[in-house]
């Protein structure tokens, strides 16, 4: 059975068909509040006391925290970014948790960059320590993967791509929004993680629809791989990619040769024009919607929705 959870500034709370309970617990941090399921449990058995809309939501994942992230893990991206899926590395990246905001606060594009992107992506919330060596098994993976979150892995393409610096172009403030919900899930729940769909909107545009089903690397190939350098923690947050539909794309085979023929500062130049006539990047005013959730609702990671602001 799945619970979700949801934040505010002062208090935690499960959401029911009804409205939302608050918890009674302590817990300051996400990781303390995973260590408190008996008090989230506790919570199902009281009434609702107040309408979700009500609550002025955060983001259930505190920080700081570590945030790591996949790369080109979609197989419909990796063909989209002209490159081929079974010659796709299991790759990652880090973002700071500085960049994690809640699920209704604004984007804010610094002033600098003019080729804002979105991606729409399962987050996997940490629920057990999982020191350097740690073993990942089909057995064990429960005990490590505690929740879901939806997640939006905004990126400045303008400083990602000439500098090829993803941990800048994807550490912005406002740059992870996450939430509304922390689905929390028990074992059985884990099956169904391939139903997932993940669906985005960008001014009620539909530009990303796809399932879990396209994943190249699994949650437990991740973590397995992850175990052998990375210590995570109850609390942090794993993203997972985005499938085809975001601004990027890559250009036609034929500009692509004659472009790696160019010297790099004229590339990048004639790239970035190109790009800059792209109506699908993000505008001030542009309202960016994520839903995640089984076609049968079974698992429902509620629904996102953020609002682009130049800084």
């Amino acid at each position: 059975m799945t619970i979700s959870v949801l934040r505010t500034a002062d208090a935690w709370w499960v959401q029911k068909t009804d409205g939302a309970t608050r918890v009674e617990t302590d817990a300051l941090t996400t990781a303390d509040l995973l260590a408190d399921r008996t008090a989230v449990v506790a919570a199902l058995s009281q009434p609702a006391t107040t309408s979700v809309e009500d609550l002025d939501l955060v983001s259930p994942v505190t920080v700081p925290c570590r945030v790591v992230a996949q790369m080109t893990n979609y197989a419909s991206h990796v063909k989209d970014a002209g490159m081929n899926p079974a010659s796709i590395p299991l790759t990652f990246f880090r973002k700071t948790s500085g960049s994690i905001s809640g699920p209704y606060d604004e984007v804010v594009r610094p002033p600098h960059v003019r080729l804002l992107d979105y991606e729409a992506e399962i987050g996997i919330v940490i629920g057990r320590s999982m020191p350097v060596g740690t073993t990942i098994t089909e057995d064990n993976l429960a005990d490590f993967v505690a929740g879901l979150v939806i997640t939006n892995d905004v990126s400045a393409r303008d400083v990602q791509l000439p500098k090829t610096q993803f941990f800048e172009a994807k550490s912005y403030p406002t740059f992870t929004p996450t939430g509304p919900a922390l689905l929390l899930l028990e074992a059985d729940d884990l099956k169904r993680f391939t139903d997932l769909r993940l669906r985005l909107w960008v001014n009620g545009e539909p530009r990303q629809d796809m399932t879990v089903a396209d994943m190249i690397y699994s949650p437990l190939e991740a973590l397995r791989a992850l175990s052998l350098f990375q210590r995570l923690d109850p609390g942090d947050l794993l993203l997972t990619g985005t499938p085809v539909g975001t601004a990027l794309s890559a250009p036609p085979k034929p500009i692509e040769i004659i472009g790696s023929l160019l010297p790099p500062a004229t590339k990048w130049r004639l790239f970035f024009r190109a790009q800059g006539k792209n109506p699908k990047y993000l505008e001030e005013g542009d309202v960016i919607e994520i839903a995640i959730a089984t076609d049968d609702g079974a698992l429902d990671l509620g629904r996102q929705r953020t609002e682009v602001r130049h800084g």
